[in-house]
């Protein structure tokens, strides 16, 4: 193994000379302690190297060791239920190696590569294959079938298939002759160098939604499987709590939940709950369908980069199995820190607010890397990948270059406000910033599984929400008393729309999820209302005796109803009829 010295040590930045055969982002080990690292900028034989790990009682002139690859990872069955660090260490094998904080120079393989695995095999000798295609499946989890395809790039004939059984994700479980002649042996195991995308077949148009089970998010502000999305908030307005609550009830098949450079303390909630929650669809623990990479801020700052390409690369994988996977990066600010870090180091000339000039192109290739796809390999599968991204700049300033670069390429923007999570409206997305770029995308399955009239109750209620925001400052003068009769109910129905639909507790054990159905049904009974006390204003109803209306405590109580009694919520609507005719009736005597 060829190796070079080190000249200087800045930090998590190590610069190596006599590295002649050094290439761009190949993984080098530092020292003897074997310190992993991957070089990031080559100038003659000087090679500037970020560690991936503490580099104190590092000097120059000690050995830097090249391996000639990139930073990989390894995929295969194991992968769920795993928690990582950010460049693929188990952290649980770590533990057992070195205690509760990570020892240095502890290079442990992703994957298990002693545990057997039952494979089934799906191809039978003489076949010819491409990259893509699935071999055979092994169980993986109670809820995921884990497909074993043949890597991308490898395309030949069939020459022989394992008979089903169980084998290590290192034994050879087929062999292809390739076109020059040679036979390549396949196993289970996969490496993909984690910065180069997994190549597809195409790239289709995201319209479906990720159904999340927050009304908010999905009556106002839906993402599309495969689509993008950003957090960005202040500190204390729920970010952590939204990406947990979409890890746990959004309907994908697969959660990677990547913890890039937050609190502990954070990572450990999602440890803890994730065991014990239920899968809303099949009734299994969650985390039968979850992978974990944890990075957490008192980790060293250069794997915080990598973390979020570890995982994203994960999620490909999934992917390219035909499972419909979401990712949480949780948080993207981070890691542009990081890069900052990384970049004041190497010297480079900073961007804006301090941030190197490619901040914006490596935040667009990530989320370029979401998407729904038609799998390699032909056999009619196709994937999802959704990207959600949190992202926390400093004082909550929505001008900062990272929520800035984000919103260029992402087509879902929650705005998270500070005044609505001090006020306990949760979850705090403002309903007047936000935005969703997918609706028209969603139309046709909206109009499919919830009927014509779904979109256009939205948009009413959208309008409504903004017609209040006008009046309130009106309102604040004069009083609302002074307002006319129809702009206080405006005021009456944005109110209920408010605390009625849009807040969601998270900690409730029914009001924490709410089925689509659960959701039209809730809308359609405050729109119902509203339409019904409009008719009766005209009629002569004093505003008073109106909005004291007694049926306004089973209007806020629906939310605590389960979803078996979504019927009485649409039964609500003939009691508000009665209830506004004999109001009517009374007025006209």
């Amino acid at each position: 193994m060829h190796h070079g010295r080190i000249d200087k040590i800045a930090g998590p930045l190590v610069v190596a000379t006599g590295m002649t055969e050094a290439r761009m982002y190949d993984v080098v080990y530092v020292s003897d302690y074997r310190l992993i690292g991957e070089i990031i900028e080559l100038k003659g034989d000087r090679a500037s190297i970020q560690v991936y790990e503490e580099t104190a009682g590092l000097k120059p002139g000690d050995p830097v060791y090249e391996t000639g690859l990139p930073l990989s990872v390894e995929l295969g069955p194991g992968l769920l239920t795993s928690i990582y660090d950010g460049i693929q260490r188990p952290l649980d094998k770590v533990r057992e190696q070195a205690g509760d904080w990570i020892g240095r120079g502890i290079n442990i393989p992703g994957l298990d590569h002693g545990k057997k695995w039952g494979f089934s095999p799906e191809l039978s000798p003489g076949t010819s294959v491409g990259g893509g295609e699935v071999i055979g499946s092994v169980q993986e989890t109670e809820l995921i079938l884990h497909r074993v395809m043949v890597p991308p790039g490898t395309a030949g004939e069939v020459k022989w298939v394992a008979p089903a059984g169980d084998y290590t994700i290192d034994e050879d479980v087929a062999r292809v002759k390739l076109a020059d002649g040679t036979i390549r042996n396949l196993t289970m195991l996969q490496k993909w160098p984690v910065r180069k995308p997994r190549p597809i077949a195409t790239k289709l148009a995201p319209n479906e939604p990720l159904i999340t089970g927050q009304r908010v998010v999905d009556a106002f502000f839906p993402v599309g499987k495969g689509g993008t999305a950003c957090v960005p908030g202040p500190f204390g307005s729920g970010k952590t709590v939204i990406q947990h609550q979409l890890a746990k009830w959004a309907d994908s098949e697969i959660v990677v939940y990547v913890g890039c450079g937050e609190r502990g303390n954070e990572m450990t909630d999602v440890l803890q709950e994730f065991p014990e929650l239920e899968d809303p669809k099949s009734g299994k623990p969650l985390i039968l369908k979850t992978v974990l990479v944890a990075n957490t801020s008192n980790m060293p700052v250069a794997a915080r980069e990598a973390s979020v390409y570890t995982g994203i690369t994960i999620a490909e994988y999934f992917r390219d199995m035909g499972y419909s996977v979401a990712l949480m990066a949780d948080s993207t600010s981070r890691w542009a820190e990081a890069m900052r870090e990384m970049s004041g180091r190497l010297e480079e000339m900073p961007g804006e607010e301090g941030y190197p000039a490619y901040l914006g192109t490596r935040i667009a290739e990530f989320y370029e890397r979401a998407g729904k796809v038609e799998c390699l390999g032909g056999q009619g599968r196709s994937g999802a990948l959704t990207v959600v991204g949190a992202v926390s700049p400093a004082g909550g300033d929505l001008s900062d270059p990272v929520v800035q670069a984000t919103l260029r390429v992402v087509k879902v923007f929650w705005s998270l406000q500070a005044n609505l999570a001090y006020m306990r409206h949760f979850p705090a997305i403002g309903w007047l910033d936000s935005y969703s770029l997918y609706i028209r995308n969603l139309r046709g399955y909206y109009d499919e599984t919830l009927g014509a009239g779904w979109v256009k109750m939205v948009t009413r209620s959208m309008a409504l929400l903004q017609e209040e925001a006008n009046l309130q400052e009106i309102a604040r003068l004069v009083g609302a008393e002074s307002l006319s009769p129809e702009d206080q109910l405006v005021l009456y129905t944005s109110r209920s729309i408010r605390e009625d639909f849009l807040h969601q507790n998270a900690f409730h054990p029914v009001d924490t999820y709410a089925s689509i159905e659960k959701q039209k049904a809730m809308l359609e009974v405050i729109m119902h209302t509203h339409d019904g006390m409009g008719r009766a204003l005209k009629a002569g109803v004093a505003p008073r005796d109106l909005f004291a209306f007694a049926l306004k405590e089973k209007v806020a109580g629906m939310r605590y109803l389960p979803e078996e009694h979504i019927s009485a919520i649409n039964e609500l609507k003939d009691l508000i009829t009665a209830e506004l005719d004999s109001m009517v009736e009374k007025a006209g005597l």
